[in-house]
């Protein structure tokens, strides 16, 4: 059977989510937990590859496996097992040929910006701070600039296989940029992305609200294809994966 398991992490500790050699990361930690429960070690399936540092509300992955518990008592029985900072929120079954990668129609992904002089002594490691006063109604203008079908090569740090192989054209379905008090939250959700593209972007957006970017400079920007014309990176930890979706039908919960 193909079970599709939802899952939020916390990556401060992790090297990302794929397999390295150098480093821990979230899908070794996650089979381990897998191996514990079915006494097997079944072959894993990401919908991303997320970098080290960064997080997850809403990771989707998938694997084959003969299990004889039922998808509704699987994630109790996965989380007795898994590291604190892994947790799986949900399990279903899916189709045989289903790929959590693969059969994505859209990504979902949030940066969370404190834009605050004082740091929080509680979450820090969650979110990017900028003491400056940050312009949203600026930046939320320069987001629409984002959305369609573009080339986004400008966005995509160096290294990247998709760059290489000149496949760099994504298509953006939504871009916002929303405050809550000194907390502001950029949300992206897209067909597909470009190595660091949401930080880049994130990075753009920044600049633009700090006032050293015009908020119509993003075309310009994206037809450039230059990398050094946006803004800065900006760090893995105030990344998260929001969500996945799919187009799946409905399930009962338990069965």
């Amino acid at each position: 059977m193909n079970y599709l398991l939802t899952l939020a992490y916390d990556g401060t500790e992790y090297c990302g989510f794929q397999v390295q050699p150098n480093g821990r990361s979230v899908a070794a930690a996650f089979q381990d937990g897998l191996e514990a429960v079915l006494g097997a070690r079944p072959d894993i399936k990401g919908c991303s590859r997320t970098d080290a540092g960064v997080h997850a509300l809403g990771f989707a992955l998938n694997f084959h496996a003969d299990c004889k518990i039922p998808p509704f008592k699987l994630p109790l029985a996965l989380n007795s097992r898994l590291p604190r900072d892994i947790r799986v929120l949900s399990a279903r079954l899916v189709p045989e040929d289903f790929h959590a990668r693969y059969a994505a129609h859209t990504k979902t992904y949030l940066y969370r910006i404190l834009n605050s002089a004082i740091d929080s002594p509680f979450d820090a490691r969650y979110y990017h701070r900028i003491p400056g006063r940050l312009d949203t109604d600026r930046m939320a203008k320069a987001a629409a600039g984002f959305v369609g079908r573009h080339d986004f090569l400008a966005l995509c740090a160096s290294g990247s296989s998709a760059a290489a192989h000149g496949d760099t054209v994504r298509t953006i379905t939504d871009c916002t940029v929303t405050r809550k008090g000194d907390r502001v939250e950029i949300l992206v959700t897209a067909d597909g992305y470009l190595y660091n593209m949401v930080r880049i972007l994130a990075g753009t957006l920044c600049e633009v609200g700090a006032g050293r970017m015009d908020p119509g400079a993003i075309g310009g920007i994206l037809a450039s294809r230059d990398r050094g014309r946006a803004g800065p990176t900006l760090p893995a930890k105030g990344l998260f994966l929001h969500h996945v979706s799919y187009d799946l039908p409905e399930e009962e919960t338990r069965g």
